[in-house]
């Protein structure tokens, strides 16, 4: 296809689990690809000085008010986790690995963990829970701890965070169209018209 979406997101992010789950339909309606980028928030977060929503009062107060409202209008299942915020550090690695690995191991990890995270909600913060969840999906637990210890898998993470920085993201979910950068899920809308002028 010529025409893409890049779609940078964390699995600490709800609201980048909502486009998780709506991105797909917006891009085949207009042909288009999904181009999957794995980012550190909490790196992005610290070199833009911009902070979580749930660090504010007032704003986390209304979160989950305002997320169970998305997830009603999109038919999707959604729970707050009750460990969150959970560092997401050696789950993004683990994106990157199985993304290294192809499609198909990648898809499935981020389903399984999207799921853990806000479909029905587990501590995927405890290592423990992690490899119970890798273990349902058919992960072997321990070659993927192998795995999100390599240092190629680290350095793109790294290399993705910095070069969402570098053009301008400031959170998640993100998406590119060409050159043009769209924040939040909220701007999906968006997102179609730019694919349908592409």
């Amino acid at each position: 296809m010529s025409k893409t979406v890049e779609f940078l997101f964390d699995l600490g992010s709800p609201y980048s689990y909502l486009a998780w789950h709506q991105l797909p339909k917006v891009a085949a309606a207009q042909g288009a690809a999904i181009v999957y980028t794995p980012v550190l928030l909490g790196g992005i977060f610290q070199a833009t000085g911009n902070a979580s929503p749930a660090e504010v009062p007032a704003k986390a107060r209304y979160l989950d008010v305002d997320l169970q409202r998305w997830a009603r209008a999109w038919g999707l299942q959604f729970e707050s986790n009750p460990a969150f915020p959970i560092n997401t550090l050696a789950l993004m690695r683990g994106a990157v690995a199985t993304q290294m690995q192809g499609d198909e191991p990648f898809q499935r990890y981020m389903q399984a963990m999207y799921h853990a995270m806000f479909g029905a909600p587990r501590n995927i913060g405890d290592p423990a829970e992690v490899a119970a969840v890798l273990t349902e999906a058919g992960f072997d637990a321990a070659q993927f701890m192998a795995q999100v210890g390599e240092q190629a898998v680290k350095d793109r993470l790294k290399d993705n965070t910095q070069r969402a920085v570098a053009r301008g993201v400031f959170g998640a979910p993100s998406f590119f169209v060409g050159d043009e950068l769209f924040w939040g899920q909220d701007r999906l809308d968006q997102v179609a018209q730019a694919l349908a002028r592409a």
